[in-house]
């Protein structure tokens, strides 16, 4: 009879520490989802940024690139005109 009260004793213990692992194990995954959520939210206000502030910018930058190109172009042009009337008057 001692023995069953003992082994009875052991196996509440068990019990109660295997519980206590749960709780511990359960509190650890609701601050997992909490930290995931909040990551969540960070990344969303990111991607917010990214297509309201730093796209357009980028747009705004490739446009002045592409201007730029397209004048230099036409620079090159009006300089190799003179340049052929400047030789012609030289020969």
């Amino acid at each position: 009879m001692a023995e069953s009260k003992e082994m009875f004793e052991l196996m509440t213990k068990m019990y109660a520490e295997m519980q206590n692992g749960f709780k511990s194990v359960n509190s650890e995954i609701k601050a997992l989802k909490s930290g995931q959520e909040e990551l969540k939210n960070e990344i969303r206000k990111t991607n917010v940024v990214i297509e309201n502030e730093i796209k357009p910018k980028i747009q705004v930058l490739f446009d002045g690139y592409k201007q730029h190109g397209e004048q230099l172009t036409r620079i090159e042009k009006e300089v190799s005109k003179h340049e052929e009337i400047i030789l012609r008057r030289v020969k």
